[in-house]
Protein backbone atom coordinates (compact mmCIF):
# COMPACT_ATOMS: atom_id res chain seq x y z
CA UNK A 1 0.00 0.00 0.00
CA UNK A 2 2.76 2.64 0.80
CA UNK A 3 4.77 1.44 -2.40
CA UNK A 4 1.64 2.26 -4.27
CA UNK A 5 0.83 5.76 -2.66
CA UNK A 6 4.29 6.68 -2.93
CA UNK A 7 3.94 5.46 -6.58
CA UNK A 8 0.67 7.74 -7.32
CA UNK A 9 2.60 10.88 -5.57
CA UNK A 10 6.02 10.46 -7.50
CA UNK A 11 3.86 10.70 -10.74
CA UNK A 12 1.40 13.39 -9.74
CA UNK A 13 4.96 15.61 -9.15
CA UNK A 14 5.89 13.72 -12.60
CA UNK A 15 3.12 15.17 -14.45
CA UNK A 16 3.43 18.89 -12.51
CA UNK A 17 6.67 19.83 -12.87
CA UNK A 18 6.70 20.13 -17.04
CA UNK A 19 3.22 22.03 -16.54
CA UNK A 20 5.54 24.61 -14.00
CA UNK A 21 8.36 24.21 -16.57
CA UNK A 22 6.60 25.32 -19.50
CA UNK A 23 4.50 28.46 -17.58
CA UNK A 24 7.70 29.72 -16.43
CA UNK A 25 10.13 29.05 -19.27
CA UNK A 26 8.15 30.32 -22.32
CA UNK A 27 9.68 33.88 -23.69
CA UNK A 28 11.01 36.03 -26.16
CA UNK A 29 14.27 36.64 -26.99
CA UNK A 30 14.53 39.91 -29.47
CA UNK A 31 11.27 38.99 -30.67
CA UNK A 32 11.87 35.41 -31.56
CA UNK A 33 9.99 32.60 -29.90
CA UNK A 34 11.25 30.22 -27.23
CA UNK A 35 9.02 26.99 -27.35
CA UNK A 36 9.54 24.53 -24.35
CA UNK A 37 7.47 21.64 -24.30
CA UNK A 38 7.53 18.55 -21.97
CA UNK A 39 6.43 15.13 -21.53
CA UNK A 40 5.94 12.29 -18.87
CA UNK A 41 4.59 9.31 -18.41
CA UNK A 42 3.76 6.58 -15.23
CA UNK A 43 3.08 3.18 -16.56
CA UNK A 44 2.60 -0.55 -14.98
CA UNK A 45 3.31 -3.78 -16.39
CA UNK A 46 1.85 -7.19 -15.00
CA UNK A 47 2.68 -10.40 -16.60
CA UNK A 48 1.59 -14.21 -16.01
CA UNK A 49 5.18 -15.94 -16.40
CA UNK A 50 8.35 -14.07 -17.14
CA UNK A 51 9.44 -10.75 -15.81
CA UNK A 52 9.94 -8.27 -18.67
CA UNK A 53 12.31 -5.27 -19.67
CA UNK A 54 14.08 -6.28 -16.39
CA UNK A 55 11.38 -5.11 -14.01
CA UNK A 56 9.36 -7.81 -11.98
CA UNK A 57 6.00 -7.94 -14.24
CA UNK A 58 5.46 -11.48 -12.69
CA UNK A 59 3.92 -9.76 -9.96
CA UNK A 60 2.82 -6.45 -11.01
CA UNK A 61 5.70 -4.08 -11.60
CA UNK A 62 4.95 0.25 -11.38
CA UNK A 63 8.71 0.80 -11.98
CA UNK A 64 7.95 2.12 -15.99
CA UNK A 65 8.61 6.25 -15.50
CA UNK A 66 10.01 8.63 -17.76
CA UNK A 67 10.48 12.18 -18.40
CA UNK A 68 11.73 14.91 -20.25
CA UNK A 69 11.70 18.74 -21.55
CA UNK A 70 12.77 20.31 -24.80
CA UNK A 71 13.67 24.09 -26.02
CA UNK A 72 13.87 25.11 -29.27
CA UNK A 73 13.68 28.43 -30.71
CA UNK A 74 14.18 29.93 -34.70
CA UNK A 75 17.47 32.25 -34.36
CA UNK A 76 17.11 33.34 -38.04
CA UNK A 77 14.95 32.70 -40.65
CA UNK A 78 16.88 29.43 -41.77
CA UNK A 79 18.85 28.74 -38.63
CA UNK A 80 17.14 27.09 -35.68
CA UNK A 81 18.55 25.12 -32.76
CA UNK A 82 16.98 22.99 -29.65
CA UNK A 83 18.01 20.47 -26.97
CA UNK A 84 16.17 17.78 -24.91
CA UNK A 85 16.70 16.35 -21.70
CA UNK A 86 15.80 12.94 -20.67
CA UNK A 87 15.00 10.51 -17.83
CA UNK A 88 13.83 7.35 -16.87
CA UNK A 89 13.66 4.21 -15.01
CA UNK A 90 12.60 1.45 -16.37
CA UNK A 91 13.51 -1.19 -14.02
CA UNK A 92 17.07 -1.93 -14.07
CA UNK A 93 17.35 0.40 -17.22
CA UNK A 94 17.78 4.42 -16.77
CA UNK A 95 18.16 4.67 -12.95
CA UNK A 96 17.13 8.12 -13.01
CA UNK A 97 20.66 8.81 -14.75
CA UNK A 98 19.28 11.83 -17.18
CA UNK A 99 20.61 11.95 -20.34
CA UNK A 100 20.72 14.66 -23.55
CA UNK A 101 18.33 12.92 -25.93
CA UNK A 102 19.37 15.56 -28.73
CA UNK A 103 21.14 19.24 -29.19
CA UNK A 104 21.32 20.14 -32.40
CA UNK A 105 21.47 23.05 -34.93
CA UNK A 106 19.28 23.43 -37.81
CA UNK A 107 20.35 25.57 -41.21
CA UNK A 108 17.79 25.04 -43.95
CA UNK A 109 19.07 26.66 -46.88
CA UNK A 110 16.79 25.51 -49.42
CA UNK A 111 13.96 23.66 -48.96
CA UNK A 112 15.59 20.89 -50.82
CA UNK A 113 19.14 21.05 -48.96
CA UNK A 114 19.95 21.85 -45.30
CA UNK A 115 22.67 20.85 -42.84
CA UNK A 116 22.10 19.70 -38.94
CA UNK A 117 24.87 18.99 -36.18
CA UNK A 118 25.26 18.32 -32.76
CA UNK A 119 23.69 15.47 -31.59
CA UNK A 120 20.77 14.91 -34.09
CA UNK A 121 18.25 12.71 -34.10
CA UNK A 122 18.67 9.31 -36.11
CA UNK A 123 16.04 8.42 -38.66
CA UNK A 124 15.44 4.90 -39.48
CA UNK A 125 12.00 3.72 -40.67
CA UNK A 126 9.01 5.27 -39.81
CA UNK A 127 9.77 6.08 -35.93
CA UNK A 128 13.02 6.25 -35.19
CA UNK A 129 13.19 9.67 -35.22
CA UNK A 130 10.09 10.40 -33.55
CA UNK A 131 9.66 7.33 -30.74
CA UNK A 132 10.48 9.97 -27.94
CA UNK A 133 7.13 11.60 -28.98
CA UNK A 134 4.96 8.53 -27.48
CA UNK A 135 2.07 11.31 -27.15
CA UNK A 136 1.89 10.75 -31.34
CA UNK A 137 1.27 6.92 -30.99
CA UNK A 138 -1.46 4.63 -30.86
CA UNK A 139 0.47 2.05 -28.91
CA UNK A 140 1.98 2.11 -25.11
CA UNK A 141 4.91 0.33 -26.11
CA UNK A 142 5.94 0.63 -29.81
CA UNK A 143 6.74 -2.68 -31.73
CA UNK A 144 9.48 -4.00 -30.02
CA UNK A 145 11.25 -5.74 -32.83
CA UNK A 146 11.88 -2.40 -34.12
CA UNK A 147 11.89 -0.07 -31.46
CA UNK A 148 12.78 -1.76 -28.34
CA UNK A 149 12.73 -0.02 -25.03
CA UNK A 150 16.09 -1.16 -23.72
CA UNK A 151 18.03 -0.04 -27.12
CA UNK A 152 16.74 3.24 -26.85
CA UNK A 153 19.52 5.10 -25.42
CA UNK A 154 22.01 3.97 -28.68
CA UNK A 155 19.45 4.03 -31.33
CA UNK A 156 17.52 7.79 -31.00
CA UNK A 157 20.52 9.61 -32.04
CA UNK A 158 23.93 10.04 -32.99
CA UNK A 159 26.44 12.38 -32.21
CA UNK A 160 27.57 14.22 -36.19
CA UNK A 161 25.33 15.93 -38.30
CA UNK A 162 22.76 15.36 -41.14
CA UNK A 163 22.72 16.55 -44.64
CA UNK A 164 18.70 16.74 -45.75
CA UNK A 165 15.92 18.30 -47.79
CA UNK A 166 12.45 17.68 -49.30
CA UNK A 167 12.51 17.25 -53.17
CA UNK A 168 9.19 18.25 -55.22
CA UNK A 169 7.92 15.54 -57.90
CA UNK A 170 4.82 17.38 -58.89
CA UNK A 171 2.45 15.30 -59.96
CA UNK A 172 4.57 12.27 -58.59
CA UNK A 173 4.28 13.79 -55.38
CA UNK A 174 7.37 14.46 -53.16
CA UNK A 175 10.81 12.93 -52.10
CA UNK A 176 12.35 13.72 -48.73
CA UNK A 177 16.15 12.87 -47.89
CA UNK A 178 18.36 12.33 -45.46
CA UNK A 179 22.37 11.37 -44.72
CA UNK A 180 23.91 11.29 -41.90
CA UNK A 181 27.27 10.13 -40.27
CA UNK A 182 28.98 10.59 -36.50
CA UNK A 183 28.97 8.60 -33.15
CA UNK A 184 26.67 6.39 -31.32
CA UNK A 185 25.87 7.95 -27.71
CA UNK A 186 26.55 5.74 -24.81
CA UNK A 187 24.24 4.44 -22.98
CA UNK A 188 25.82 2.81 -19.67
CA UNK A 189 22.20 2.08 -18.11
CA UNK A 190 20.85 0.71 -21.60
CA UNK A 191 20.04 -2.91 -22.38
CA UNK A 192 22.91 -3.91 -23.83
CA UNK A 193 25.28 -2.86 -21.42
CA UNK A 194 22.74 -4.28 -18.75
CA UNK A 195 23.12 -7.66 -20.89
CA UNK A 196 26.77 -7.97 -21.23
CA UNK A 197 27.22 -7.00 -17.30
CA UNK A 198 24.76 -9.76 -15.69
CA UNK A 199 24.71 -12.56 -17.96
CA UNK A 200 27.06 -15.09 -20.06
CA UNK A 201 27.07 -17.48 -23.11
CA UNK A 202 27.93 -20.80 -21.83
CA UNK A 203 27.03 -23.19 -24.91
CA UNK A 204 25.32 -24.06 -28.05
CA UNK A 205 21.86 -25.74 -28.19
CA UNK A 206 21.26 -28.28 -30.67
CA UNK A 207 19.59 -25.99 -32.75
CA UNK A 208 22.83 -24.12 -32.81
CA UNK A 209 21.37 -21.05 -30.66
CA UNK A 210 23.11 -19.57 -27.55
CA UNK A 211 22.63 -20.69 -24.02
CA UNK A 212 22.39 -17.43 -22.13
CA UNK A 213 22.94 -17.98 -18.09
CA UNK A 214 22.68 -14.80 -15.42
CA UNK A 215 25.71 -15.01 -14.28
CA UNK A 216 28.21 -11.85 -14.83
CA UNK A 217 31.58 -12.41 -15.92
CA UNK A 218 32.79 -8.79 -17.44
CA UNK A 219 31.58 -5.00 -16.56
CA UNK A 220 31.66 -2.53 -19.56
CA UNK A 221 33.90 0.11 -18.98
CA UNK A 222 33.03 2.37 -22.30
CA UNK A 223 31.36 1.77 -25.79
CA UNK A 224 31.10 3.43 -29.24
CA UNK A 225 31.80 4.07 -32.88
CA UNK A 226 31.06 5.41 -36.08
CA UNK A 227 27.72 5.50 -37.51
CA UNK A 228 26.18 6.49 -40.70
CA UNK A 229 23.42 6.10 -42.57
CA UNK A 230 20.81 7.43 -45.11
CA UNK A 231 16.79 7.88 -45.18
CA UNK A 232 14.87 8.24 -48.19
CA UNK A 233 11.24 8.17 -48.24
CA UNK A 234 8.62 9.22 -51.04
CA UNK A 235 4.85 10.96 -50.35
CA UNK A 236 3.34 8.99 -53.39
CA UNK A 237 0.54 10.94 -56.05
CA UNK A 238 -1.61 8.24 -53.71
CA UNK A 239 -3.32 10.46 -51.00
CA UNK A 240 -2.22 9.51 -47.49
CA UNK A 241 0.58 6.62 -48.91
CA UNK A 242 4.07 6.89 -47.78
CA UNK A 243 7.00 4.43 -48.56
CA UNK A 244 10.69 4.59 -47.51
CA UNK A 245 14.00 2.94 -47.30
CA UNK A 246 16.68 3.22 -44.87
CA UNK A 247 20.31 2.24 -44.26
CA UNK A 248 22.96 2.29 -41.22
CA UNK A 249 26.02 0.83 -40.47
CA UNK A 250 27.37 0.57 -37.05
CA UNK A 251 30.81 0.13 -35.79
CA UNK A 252 30.25 -0.88 -31.81
CA UNK A 253 33.76 -1.39 -29.86
CA UNK A 254 33.80 -2.03 -25.60
CA UNK A 255 35.87 -2.18 -23.49
CA UNK A 256 36.03 -3.62 -19.76
CA UNK A 257 37.53 -5.80 -17.17
CA UNK A 258 36.65 -9.79 -16.59
CA UNK A 259 35.65 -10.01 -13.05
CA UNK A 260 37.25 -12.75 -12.38
CA UNK A 261 41.07 -11.47 -13.03
CA UNK A 262 40.59 -8.11 -13.42
CA UNK A 263 42.06 -8.57 -17.00
CA UNK A 264 40.90 -6.47 -19.78
CA UNK A 265 37.98 -7.10 -21.82
CA UNK A 266 37.68 -6.15 -25.78
CA UNK A 267 33.68 -6.74 -28.24
CA UNK A 268 34.37 -5.28 -31.58
CA UNK A 269 30.99 -5.78 -34.19
CA UNK A 270 33.37 -6.09 -37.75
CA UNK A 271 29.83 -5.33 -39.49
CA UNK A 272 26.62 -4.36 -38.22
CA UNK A 273 24.44 -3.38 -41.56
CA UNK A 274 20.88 -2.51 -40.99
CA UNK A 275 18.57 -2.63 -44.34
CA UNK A 276 15.22 -0.85 -44.02
CA UNK A 277 11.87 -1.36 -45.82
CA UNK A 278 8.37 0.55 -45.05
CA UNK A 279 5.00 1.85 -45.76
CA UNK A 280 2.37 4.03 -43.93
CA UNK A 281 -0.94 4.45 -45.36
CA UNK A 282 -3.93 6.92 -43.95
CA UNK A 283 -7.44 6.86 -45.41
CA UNK A 284 -10.22 8.74 -43.18
CA UNK A 285 -9.68 7.41 -39.29
CA UNK A 286 -8.18 4.64 -40.20
CA UNK A 287 -4.25 4.33 -40.06
CA UNK A 288 -2.32 0.90 -41.56
CA UNK A 289 1.63 0.57 -41.42
CA UNK A 290 4.49 -1.99 -41.52
CA UNK A 291 8.36 -2.26 -41.78
CA UNK A 292 10.83 -4.97 -42.31
CA UNK A 293 14.35 -5.09 -41.36
CA UNK A 294 17.08 -6.91 -41.90
CA UNK A 295 20.46 -6.91 -40.12
CA UNK A 296 23.84 -7.84 -41.16
CA UNK A 297 25.80 -8.59 -37.90
CA UNK A 298 29.29 -10.05 -37.06
CA UNK A 299 30.79 -9.67 -33.67
CA UNK A 300 33.95 -11.33 -31.84
CA UNK A 301 36.10 -10.61 -28.71
CA UNK A 302 39.59 -9.70 -28.70
CA UNK A 303 42.97 -8.73 -27.08
CA UNK A 304 42.96 -5.03 -26.78
CA UNK A 305 46.44 -5.17 -26.83
CA UNK A 306 47.13 -7.51 -30.37
CA UNK A 307 44.82 -9.54 -32.85
CA UNK A 308 43.98 -12.84 -30.67
CA UNK A 309 40.64 -13.67 -30.63
CA UNK A 310 38.79 -15.47 -27.83
CA UNK A 311 35.61 -16.68 -26.79
CA UNK A 312 32.60 -17.12 -29.30
CA UNK A 313 32.17 -15.05 -31.78
CA UNK A 314 28.83 -13.56 -33.03
CA UNK A 315 27.55 -13.75 -36.67
CA UNK A 316 24.00 -13.54 -37.29
CA UNK A 317 21.40 -12.49 -39.68
CA UNK A 318 19.06 -10.76 -38.20
CA UNK A 319 15.40 -9.82 -39.58
CA UNK A 320 12.44 -8.09 -37.89
CA UNK A 321 9.10 -6.21 -38.83
CA UNK A 322 5.16 -5.50 -38.06
CA UNK A 323 2.27 -4.79 -39.37
CA UNK A 324 -0.44 -2.82 -37.56
CA UNK A 325 -3.71 -0.85 -37.68
CA UNK A 326 -5.34 1.75 -35.57
CA UNK A 327 -8.97 3.37 -36.11
CA UNK A 328 -10.06 7.00 -34.62
CA UNK A 329 -13.45 5.39 -33.19
CA UNK A 330 -14.35 9.32 -31.25
CA UNK A 331 -12.44 12.19 -30.80
CA UNK A 332 -11.42 10.11 -27.49
CA UNK A 333 -11.40 6.15 -28.03
CA UNK A 334 -8.51 5.39 -30.69
CA UNK A 335 -8.07 1.45 -30.75
CA UNK A 336 -5.21 -0.79 -32.25
CA UNK A 337 -3.29 -3.63 -33.13
CA UNK A 338 0.07 -4.76 -34.17
CA UNK A 339 1.98 -8.46 -34.83
CA UNK A 340 5.19 -7.70 -34.39
CA UNK A 341 8.16 -10.36 -35.22
CA UNK A 342 11.56 -10.80 -34.29
CA UNK A 343 14.34 -13.65 -35.61
CA UNK A 344 17.76 -13.56 -33.79
CA UNK A 345 19.48 -15.43 -36.51
CA UNK A 346 17.58 -16.11 -39.77
CA UNK A 347 19.75 -19.68 -40.78
CA UNK A 348 18.79 -21.53 -37.53
CA UNK A 349 15.47 -23.04 -36.69
CA UNK A 350 12.70 -19.91 -36.53
CA UNK A 351 9.99 -22.12 -34.20
CA UNK A 352 12.55 -22.52 -31.45
CA UNK A 353 11.41 -20.39 -28.72
CA UNK A 354 15.18 -19.02 -28.03
CA UNK A 355 15.41 -17.81 -31.54
CA UNK A 356 12.15 -15.47 -31.67
CA UNK A 357 10.00 -12.95 -30.34
CA UNK A 358 6.52 -12.74 -31.57
CA UNK A 359 4.16 -9.85 -30.01
CA UNK A 360 0.97 -9.84 -31.04
CA UNK A 361 -0.72 -6.40 -29.01
CA UNK A 362 -3.90 -5.17 -29.01
CA UNK A 363 -4.46 -1.06 -27.76
CA UNK A 364 -7.47 1.44 -26.88
CA UNK A 365 -6.07 4.49 -26.56
CA UNK A 366 -8.08 7.24 -24.09
CA UNK A 367 -7.52 10.76 -24.93
CA UNK A 368 -9.18 12.36 -21.57
CA UNK A 369 -7.36 15.67 -22.50
CA UNK A 370 -5.69 17.17 -25.47
CA UNK A 371 -2.36 16.83 -22.63
CA UNK A 372 -3.55 13.77 -21.27
CA UNK A 373 -3.95 10.14 -22.43
CA UNK A 374 -4.65 6.65 -21.24
CA UNK A 375 -3.25 3.48 -22.76
CA UNK A 376 -4.47 0.38 -22.11
CA UNK A 377 -2.80 -2.50 -23.72
CA UNK A 378 -2.69 -6.46 -23.68
CA UNK A 379 1.00 -8.67 -25.80
CA UNK A 380 0.62 -12.24 -26.28
CA UNK A 381 4.06 -13.37 -26.83
CA UNK A 382 5.70 -16.16 -28.14
CA UNK A 383 9.04 -16.77 -27.19
CA UNK A 384 11.87 -15.07 -25.02
CA UNK A 385 15.23 -15.05 -27.30
CA UNK A 386 17.69 -13.90 -23.78
CA UNK A 387 21.06 -12.55 -25.28
CA UNK A 388 24.10 -10.20 -25.06
CA UNK A 389 24.57 -8.46 -28.00
CA UNK A 390 20.65 -8.07 -28.97
CA UNK A 391 17.79 -8.67 -27.00
CA UNK A 392 13.91 -7.75 -26.87
CA UNK A 393 12.84 -7.37 -23.25
CA UNK A 394 13.87 -10.91 -21.56
CA UNK A 395 17.16 -10.94 -19.81
CA UNK A 396 18.53 -13.92 -18.25
CA UNK A 397 19.52 -12.00 -15.01
CA UNK A 398 15.47 -11.03 -14.35
CA UNK A 399 14.12 -14.35 -15.15
CA UNK A 400 16.96 -16.72 -12.91
CA UNK A 401 14.43 -19.80 -12.93
CA UNK A 402 14.80 -20.15 -16.87
CA UNK A 403 11.94 -19.05 -19.10
CA UNK A 404 8.63 -19.84 -20.09
CA UNK A 405 8.12 -20.28 -24.07
CA UNK A 406 5.00 -17.93 -24.04
CA UNK A 407 4.32 -14.30 -21.97
CA UNK A 408 0.80 -12.61 -20.92
CA UNK A 409 1.40 -9.04 -20.56
CA UNK A 410 -0.81 -6.46 -19.61
CA UNK A 411 0.15 -2.40 -19.97
CA UNK A 412 -1.43 0.34 -18.31
CA UNK A 413 -0.04 3.71 -19.21
CA UNK A 414 -0.57 7.58 -18.46
CA UNK A 415 0.90 10.09 -19.93
CA UNK A 416 1.13 13.92 -20.36
CA UNK A 417 2.25 15.91 -22.89
CA UNK A 418 2.02 19.69 -23.56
Amino acid sequence: MKLMVRTIFKTALLCAAPLMLHAQFDFKVDGRDVQVHSFASQGFMYSNDNNYMTMPTSTGSFAFTDFGANVSTQLTDKLRVGAQIYDRNIGQLGKWHPTLDWAVADYKFKDWFGIRAGKVKTTLGLYNDTQDMAFLQTWALMPQSLYSLDQRGTMISHMGGDIYGDVSLKRLGGLAYTIYGGEQPQDSTGGWVYAMQTSNRIGLTADGLPIIVANPVHSIGSYGGPVYGADLRWTTPVKGLLVGESYVNQDRSATGTWYANDLPFHFKTDKDDTYASYVDYSIGKLRLNGEYRRELFYAQQTSPTSSTVFGPNTDKDIRSGYVSAAYRITKMLEVGSYYSRFYNSWSILHSDPLNHVFDYAVTARIDLRNYLDLKVEGHFIDGTMPGLTVSRGFYAADNPNGFKPDTRLLVIRFEYHL
